[in-house]
């Protein structure tokens, strides 16, 4: 690998980039992982081929192979979340560093988050309750919203947190007690200011890794059940002149909590390890691969240079799995999920409805998966994921 590579999931999240991103630092040399969005929601599943595990949050998936994480000003940063995960993985600050800029999420905004979700009743939109999007509303309508920077100073960062607790209202904890575990993490982490990573760009490939899915974006998602996030490439495109976009689907698409899955089938017999009926997020939906929302996702990010494809082992457990290549929707067929205009929420929201109503077309079995889905989505398959470790990755292609 001698260029920069994004990390993509084309579905709703879970497609296994953690998997992918642990693959690419295996098999190359990878100066740093830099995390680009989400926060402390994510949940990418590593399994190494001596048996190690660890589902990654906010440490980057190469942190097993002993490659620096960073985060970079688009994360949203839970240090109190962070301090769990590095004990699980043995404290391994001395791999991380942090944007200064990034915003912090408290127990102000989860509680705040958990608050508005339960208040939506059946009208849920689908949370992991962490309260990364309350920290991002939050910072829109507040200039002095924390940030990872406000922890090194005591004075500051109190007078911003005991903001947030009068906003926001109460938690359950101490403002003190947070102000304490927060001024810990702020002499523990190494945190950075801007051109940090046009470093670490400089000084070897990085991977780029992202969190959710693009069927989530904040803009480009089926609103309202999306994430307060940036999941297409945008943000990688915003630190780094030129990378290889690189997309990953699963053979069959799944879906966290509510909002449309035409290609829904609660009938296919596909067991899930890591990923189960959550308080805030839902039930865990599965269905056969969703051709079109997936190819809208291609077409919403900007293209991508080629796909990884996982869970190529899973059609030989479940003959029953199919490829959905077209909707019907008001008796019309669909082929394509035309892009709305950009930023345009009420168009999205139009959308939703529309796909609520949407039934999947004939459904197809395929010879060869990955040689199918790469066709339907346009793009060459260059690595093949048949199973949770890297040694179970078949890398055809990185660079043009």
């Amino acid at each position: 690998m001698n260029e920069h590579v994004a990390v993509v999931d084309l579905g709703y999240g879970d497609a296994g980039k953690g998997t992918v991103v642990d693959a690419l630092c295996a098999a190359a040399t990878v100066r740093a992982v830099l995390r680009f969005n989400g926060g402390a929601q994510a949940a990418h599943n590593v399994v190494t081929e001596d048996g190690r595990q660890h589902t990654f949050a906010q440490f980057g998936s190469g942190t097993l192979r002993g490659v620096p994480t960073h985060l970079t000003r688009f994360v949203v940063v839970d240090p109190l979340a962070l301090a769990a995960e590095a004990a699980a993985l043995g404290n391994p600050f001395e791999l991380l560093t942090v944007d200064g800029d990034a915003l912090l999420a408290t127990p102000w905004h989860r509680a705040a988050n958990r608050r508005r979700e339960a208040a939506r009743g059946v009208s849920r939109h689908g949370s992991c309750g962490m309260g990364v999007g309350e920290t991002m509303a939050y910072a829109l309508g507040h200039a002095d919203a924390p940030r990872v920077s406000d922890t090194l100073s005591r004075t500051r960062l109190r007078r911003r947190l005991a903001a947030v607790e009068s906003d926001l209202g109460p938690a359950g904890v101490p403002l003190d007690d947070v102000v304490e575990a927060f001024l810990a993490f702020g002499r523990t982490v190494s945190i950075v200011g801007p051109g940090y990573e046009q470093r670490l760009l400089r000084e070897g490939p990085c991977v780029f890794e992202g969190a959710q899915g693009v069927l989530l974006d904040e803009w480009r998602g089926w609103h309202p059940h999306t994430t307060w996030s940036t999941t297409t490439f945008g943000n990688v495109s915003a630190l780094c002149g030129s990378y290889r976009r690189l997309g990953v689907v699963r053979t069959y698409t799944t879906r966290h909590g509510a909002g449309p899955f035409v290609t829904e089938d609660s009938a296919l017999d596909l067991p899930e390890g890591h990923n189960a009926t959550g308080e805030w997020q839902g039930a865990f939906r599965v269905g056969h691969f969703d051709a079109v929302a997936h190819r809208y996702a291609v077409e919403v990010a900007g293209g991508v240079d080629g796909l990884a494809v996982t869970h190529l082992d899973v059609p030989g457990r479940c003959p029953e799995l199919r490829l959905c290549e077209s909707y019907a929707i008001d008796g019309e067929p669909w082929t394509r999920i035309v892009p709305g205009p950009a930023r345009d929420l009420d168009h999205q929201a139009a959308l939703t409805r529309r796909l609520e109503r949407a039934r999947p077309g004939a459904l197809r079995r395929p010879d060869d998966w990955a040689v199918a889905i790469g066709g339907l989505l346009g793009a060459p398959v260059v690595i093949e994921s048949h199973g949770p470790s890297a040694a179970d990755k078949k890398i055809l292609q990185l660079h043009s």
